[in-house]
């Protein structure tokens, strides 16, 4: 196994490929892997990947991998579609 990554990195260097892209290409490669091989499922494979999930997910969508869910914030509840509340102090009238 050693080998055969020490060739990888040779031929990279060789290649002139600076190690951030080498680092993208290995990243991209194994997250899609991982994820085809757990059918999708992204807590198995961050699991797998020895990375939280949200992490897989942010990485996900920055390589443009698989359907990463977005995060839509809910709006709070208003208060006019809140009911009154009862009890406390009576109203005097």
């Amino acid at each position: 196994m050693k080998e055969k990554f020490d060739g990888l990195v040779e031929h990279l260097v060789g290649s002139n490929v600076f190690l951030e892209q080498a680092t993208e290409i290995l990243e991209r490669g194994m997250i899609r892997l991982v994820l085809d091989r757990n059918g999708g499922n992204q807590c198995a494979a961050a699991k797998q990947l020895g990375i939280h999930r949200n992490t897989l997910q942010r990485k996900m969508v920055t390589y443009g991998l698989g359907e990463a869910r977005a995060r839509t914030r809910r709006k709070p509840a208003t208060r006019a579609a809140r009911p009154p509340k009862r009890g406390g102090k009576a109203d005097i009238a």
